[in-house]
């Protein structure tokens, strides 16, 4: 353990040494990183920067991932990637020119960033996949589904190869992550066990620790000897990985921890939560070195700037959000809207509410989607199931005959649109109140006429 903690600090040295060469280390560089990315038109899922500090990766609800290019104080898109029929849960680089992601839809998509076409795609079952790891060789990745596996991919001729199932897991499995030398595959299960898998063979090895309550997420860190998690019950702790023992038990949030970041040299780790907050850590003693927190949602994503002076944070925005962790700003207003779109009030008019609570998040009113993931319902009624120009529609969509009427609109919400519209992307949504169907439909009736002027609420950035 003293040579690895030897070689640590060396890497951390030699790294820091590399930041001050390339100017990216002190005060300075921190004003260099974007305020925000803002181009999803649903909620972020996740945020990866790469090494280089040049580029950027983000999954969102609105169905999309999106490649960013970071330069001169400001993020522009580079390319949206569009393949996923559901939310899109995480993503990863696979260098020099590739990337990885997984979604809602039980698919895993191999991506050219150059092109920003869909190379592969595997469908290994119709359970929600919720993250992915890459191996630091970038030969294999790996996935973690709800239907209790975790499965491992080789990517080789730019295709998916399937090369290993996990299986054993008595719940979901939520998180996944490779040794440094990929020989071994840790995942993180809802039944509360941290596992580790032969990537040979996918067999078992050993249940390195059991935390009881459901883990969420984990980071294997410290060049392989320690791996971080954090649970539904709010720990976030180090365990030993060969000893399976707790080496830190670091501070806990009061929600379930939904994300766990590490900085490129591991020298820090930041945990988010349901709670809003934020926790950094140094990981040579595990101090606190600074806390966040954002009242107004949860933290799915997070990620450090290569110099580790700012994190990206994700949750309920429709954008990706800066913190400034490194110098602390005295004054730090949180760059999130209340209430959001979908975060109606129990006041105002029934249709209005029902439709911000259950459409918003998918469907505009205005010609623009907005970039959400669904198509904008401005001028549906006599509308052709399936028949919007420009939009990409499923196949099951497309292959119905019948027109959205008051009706239509309403046996949609409630039988479900799994018997009105099957096979589609839609959610399974259904409202049984005939006084909210009612009011809901009135309210699009009206709303999504041509030339209809409606005043929207307005979203003000918390001060």
């Amino acid at each position: 353990m003293r040579v690895t903690a030897l070689r640590i600090k060396a890497r951390k040295a030699a790294t820091a040494a590399a930041m001050m060469v390339c100017g990216l280390a002190g005060p300075v560089a921190a004003a260099e990183w974007p305020e925000r990315l803002s181009g999803h038109g649903g909620p972020v899922k996740s945020v990866v920067i790469a090494s280089d500090g040049q580029r950027a990766l983000t999954a969102s609800f609105d169905y999309a991932a999106i490649l960013w290019r970071l330069a001169d104080g400001k993020a522009e898109i580079e390319q949206r990637l569009i393949g996923h029929d559901a939310a899109v849960n995480d993503i990863r680089f696979l260098p020099p020119d590739l990337a990885v992601s997984v979604g809602d839809d039980g698919a895993v998509l191999l991506w050219d960033l150059d092109t920003g076409e869909s190379l592969d795609r595997q469908n290994p079952s119709d359970a929600k996949i919720l993250s992915v790891s890459v191996s630091a060789d970038g030969r294999y990745a790996a996935v973690a589904s709800w239907d209790r596996t975790a499965r491992v991919f080789e990517v080789a001729q730019r295709k998916l190869i399937p090369k290993a199932v996990l299986s054993g897991h008595a719940n979901t499995v939520n998180a996944v992550a490779f040794s440094p030398d990929a020989e071994t595959v840790y995942t993180a299960s809802s039944d509360g066990a941290i596992r580790a898998f032969s990537l040979a063979d996918g067999s078992l090895e050993r249940v390195v620790y059991d935390h009881g309550w459901g883990v969420n997420v984990l980071r294997v860190i410290n060049e392989g000897a320690a791996i971080a998690f954090g649970a539904t019950d709010g720990a976030v702790a180090i365990i030993d990985t060969d000893t399976g023992e707790i080496a830190k038990q670091l501070i806990s949030h009061e929600r379930p921890v939904l994300s766990l970041t590490a900085s490129h040299d591991d020298s820090r780790l930041a945990s988010g939560g349901g709670d809003g907050r934020i926790h950094v850590y140094d990981a040579d003693g595990w101090s606190v070195l600074e806390s966040f927190q954002n009242p107004y949602g949860p933290v799915w994503g997070m990620a450090f700037t290569p110099d580790r002076t700012v994190a990206y944070y994700a949750g309920l925005d429709d954008h990706v959000n800066r913190w400034q962790i490194s110098p602390r700003k005295p004054f730090e207003p949180v760059p999130s809207a209340f209430p959001r779109r979908f975060q109606a009030a129990a006041e105002g008019d029934l249709g209005a509410r029902q439709f911000a609570r259950k459409c918003s998040v998918c469907h505009t009113l205005t010609p623009d989607d907005a970039n959400r993931a669904g198509p904008t319902l401005y001028g549906v009624f006599g509308r052709r199931v399936g028949s919007l120009p420009g939009y990409p529609y499923s196949q099951a969509l497309r292959d119905l005959d019948f027109v959205w009427t008051e009706e239509t609109i309403s046996d949609l919400f409630h039988l479900g649109p799994d018997i009105v519209t099957p096979g589609t992307k839609m959610p399974i949504q259904r409202l049984q109140s005939d006084e909210e169907r009612a009011a809901l439909v009135a309210f699009l009736k009206r709303a999504t006429a041509p030339g209809a002027s409606l005043e929207k609420p307005e979203e003000e950035t918390v001060q």
